[in-house]
Parts: structure tokens; sequence; C-alpha cells
């Protein structure tokens, strides 16, 4: 999940199963709240959930924080797109909105 996580909001969507989706939203709405406000320990909480991973605290910090301040929540969308071939898995797009 934290591929998906990363790939979320590093490139703003991806196309994934339904089920997947639905499991990376409140994982990804969480990391964008507590990156509304900008301290140490918000950002060794944020480092700790996505490994390390410069590229996405950078992001949460500077674009995405700022982005959503006066929003409550519901930073994300997910729409549905059909079944992906004979194994009948829904896929679905997640956003960020």
């Amino acid at each position: 999940m934290l591929s998906l996580t990363r790939s979320l909001i590093l490139n703003g969507n991806v196309v994934t199963t339904l089920t997947k989706a639905k499991a990376t939203r409140p994982y990804v709405e969480r990391l964008i709240t507590v990156s509304k406000e900008d301290s140490v320990a918000n950002r060794r909480s944020t480092a700790a959930k996505t490994g390390n991973d410069a590229k996405v605290i950078a992001k949460l910090y500077k674009e995405l924080g700022p982005k959503y301040k006066e929003r409550k929540g519901g930073y994300t969308r997910i729409v549905k797109l059909g079944k992906i071939g004979a194994a009948s898995n829904e896929s679905a797009r997640i956003e960020l909105v």
C-alpha cells in the first residue's frame, strides 16, 4: 500500500482495483490532514508512515498541506472505471480533489 500511496501523492491520481483504492483512501487522507500543520512532530510522524521518502514529505508539506488548509476533509475521490479482464476485478481511479 505504501507504493500506491506514494504514487497518489506524487502524481495526483492512480488507476488500480476498487478494493485497493478504498483501502488507500483513509491512509492518504490522514497524511494530508497531518500535513496541514507543519511541525517537527508532524514531519517525523509522516516520515515514519511514508518510509522516510523525502519527495513525498516535501510534496505533502509544501503543496498539499497549504492547498487543503481550509478544507475539513474529503481530499480524495474514487471513480469506478469498470471491470478488468476475465478476473472481473472492478477497476477505479483514486485522485486528489
